[in-house]
């Protein structure tokens, strides 16, 4: 879902998958964002902030509108 949600926004919303577990770098990403559970998906606006968080297995309407919110 995620893959394909990708595609249907290239060019309007950035994504960047990474892996907390595996990636050094991911790793101080999600203790910076505060995440504990995988997966977590979350939203930056154009101005670096955050405009949103979801943890766990969400819909893919749920994702849909968080990433309509930030256009």
């Amino acid at each position: 879902m995620v893959d394909r949600l990708k595609t249907e926004y290239e060019g309007v919303v950035e994504f960047r998958i990474i892996n907390v577990e595996s990636d050094p770098e991911g790793g101080r990403l999600a203790s910076g964002f505060g995440i504990q559970y995988v997966p977590s998906f979350v939203f930056l606006g154009s101005d670096g902030n955050q405009k949103d968080l979801l943890v766990g297995e969400v819909s893919e309407e749920q994702l849909r509108a968080s990433l309509d919110a930030l256009q």
